[in-house]
Parts: C-alpha cells; structure tokens; sequence
C-alpha cells in the first residue's frame, strides 16, 4: 500500500493504538526527509517495544541474504520484538536478493515480532515495476519521499519555522522574505534545515524581520544541472543566472550544461515538428518520453514558439557546441561561460510569459 510522504506522520499517528504495519519500505533522492521519517517510525516502534534494532546493507554482489532472513525469521534474544533495517543503497539487489526480498515481504504478514524497512534511492518506472519491489509495495506500507520542488519551498520554510514558534511578515514583505530565503538554500535541503534551526537558535519565538534572516542564512544553494531546463523553461531568469553561477563555481562540466540546454532545443523541436505533422501534442509529448513537470512546461511554452525560432535556437546551440569545445565563432563570446550564459537566456526569454 502506497502512503504518500506528507500523509506519513498522520499514519504513525493511526497506527500508534492499532500497532504498525510489519513492512515499510521508504524510496527516494531526499536524504533530509527520509531521514526524519525513518527516525519517526523508529520512535514509534520503540514505543510499541520493538527494542532491538539491526541493520544491513546491501554492498556488492556477495551480500549474505541468508542472514537477513534468517534475523527475519527468528525470535530475538534480547527483546520481545525487533526491527530490521536493510538498506540498499544502489537500489539494485541483484537476483539473489530480487528473491530474498520477495521472500521477507511475504513472510512479513501477519509478523508482530519484526518490523522490516527496507531503504532505497530514487526507483525508475522499471524498477517499480519489477517483481520484488511490487511484493513490498503490496504486503506493506510503501513511502515514496521526493524532493521539495523550487516553487514549494518557501512554503515548507514557513512550516518549518512555524514548527519553531517563528514566522516572517505577513503579505508580500513576508512572501518577500521566504523568496530570498529559498534562492539561498536551493537544492540544498539539508542546510536550508540547519539554517533554520539557526534562525531558532539566534532569535526568540515570534517574527523574524528580513534583516534578522538576511544575517542569518548563509548562501548554501546547491544546483543541479537538470533542474536548470525548468527554470529555462519556466522564463525565469534571475533564477537561471543564479544557476548558471552556481554551476560555475561548482565546477560543472560545460559540455554537460550546453548538452542539457541543446537537447531541450531539440526536444521542443521534435515536438513541435510533430503536431505541425497532425499528432495530437499529448502523444507526440509521450513518443519523446516527456511526462510530468516537464510535459506541463512544454504544454504551456509549445504554443508561442514558433518553427522559426526554435530553427534559430538549433544553429545557436550548435554555435555554443563549437564554443565549448574550443573553437571560435563570430558574434560569440569565446568564454565558455558567458556563451552558454547567451544560449540560456535566449531560450529564456522566448518561454517567458507574455505578461512577464
């Protein structure tokens, strides 16, 4: 059974009078967030007297499966229940552990002596799919834990700071004051929570000025060369800059920045070429495997770029391709940077809204 990442705490809360579930399985890229729900199930199990706790993890082609389930499988002897941690960082068992974790999941029901969370990274449709994984997600309770998304995050500071007893302004200065908070723990999950238990520590319950958090939090953003396609996409382009920088100082590779903007060009091209052929935009979206956020981009950019434009993009693309790779080319900077900086922001200022 699927329980979604938000619902977790109100779960742990059912469960607490009723007993938990004897299999979870937690997946997912957010370290933070996976990290607290794990620690609330333990608490809770804790309470339930699930004392003793042992953990394993998955490294290399010869792990024992054997031991886990036979830990599994058997009464602990130091403690009326126990708690099993496997934790899989790859997020790839192998065959043998494909059949040991259908194996734990199946012996799992109706186990009130051990509870079993299993621990994995961020799984592909395929992987979801696949049989020792549907066995989890069918005999327990499955969390998927995702990121917190740009455009959420200032909410989620305001909650956490809330947690704390603080809050910012109400009305714009607030919404102000969240803003520049996000743009400095972007991508950074991790540190945007330590920089908020900062702000606990240096100031007392109540509201917090934008001077008071504008000393506090440090610049801890971390970018991620992928996400810059959204905000290219999205018409942001403060944001963009912020990333291209980033990204700079981080010492990402420039061909994989031109190589993440350029195939952006080519897949709006491709999409664009396709419903001009008569394809209805949803399956033409579907053949170039875009789908979530990124279809809801597309969806809303596609319409006020014209053919000519994205011609336009394509030769400037394959200009900065040049560029990165060490050759010159009239009417471009020659700095890598600032030509990839270029490129970035002529396809940002084509997808920005009209009224932008």
């Amino acid at each position: 059974m699927q329980v979604a990442s938000a619902q977790f705490a109100n779960h742990l809360q059912t469960q607490a009078s009723k007993g938990l579930r004897s299999l979870y399985t937690f997946h997912g890229d957010e370290p933070l967030l996976q990290q607290e729900a794990l620690d609330a199930l333990r608490n809770t199990a804790r309470e339930q007297g699930y004392t003793e706790r042992n953990v394993y993890t998955v490294a290399g082609a010869h792990f024992d499966w054997g031991e886990v389930l036979a830990a599994g499988g058997s009464m602990s002897l130091f403690a009326d229940k126990q708690l099993i941690e496997i934790r899989i960082p790859s997020g790839k068992p192998g065959k043998e552990g494909s059949t040991a974790l259908q194996q734990i999941a199946e012996l799992a029901v109706g186990n009130d002596s051990t509870l079993t969370v299993v621990l994995l990274p961020r799984l592909d449709k395929a992987t979801k799919s696949s049989a020792w994984f549907s066995a989890l997600e069918n005999n327990g309770i499955s969390v998927q834990i995702d990121p917190i998304e740009r455009h959420a995050l200032p909410t989620w500071i305001a909650q956490r700071l809330g947690a704390q007893q603080q809050r910012v302004a109400a009305g714009e200065a607030g919404q102000h004051t969240l803003q520049f908070f996000a743009e400095r723990v972007e991508g950074n999950l991790l540190a945007a929570h330590q920089e908020i238990q900062k702000l606990g520590l240096l100031y007392p319950a109540g509201e917090l000025s934008f001077e008071q958090v504008e000393r506090a939090v440090m610049n801890v953003a971390r970018y991620d060369v992928f996400k810059l396609s959204e905000a290219v996409l999205s018409g942001q382009p403060l944001r963009v800059q912020r990333m291209l920088d980033g990204l700079k100082a981080e010492g990402e590779a420039e061909v994989l920045v031109h190589y993440t903007l350029a195939e952006e060009i080519r897949a709006l091209k491709r999409v664009k070429d396709a419903v001009a052929s008569g394809k209805a935009l949803p399956m033409a979206l579907r053949e170039q495997r875009i789908w979530g956020p990124r279809e809801r981009l597309f969806e809303r950019v596609l319409p006020r770029l014209s053919v000519g434009m994205l011609e336009k993009l394509l030769q400037s693309a394959h200009q900065v391709d040049g560029i990165v790779k060490g050759l010159k080319t009239p009417e471009w900077p020659a700095d890598n940077w600032q030509a990839l900086h270029r490129l970035a922001m002529r396809l940002c200022r084509a997808c920005m809204p009209r009224n932008a």
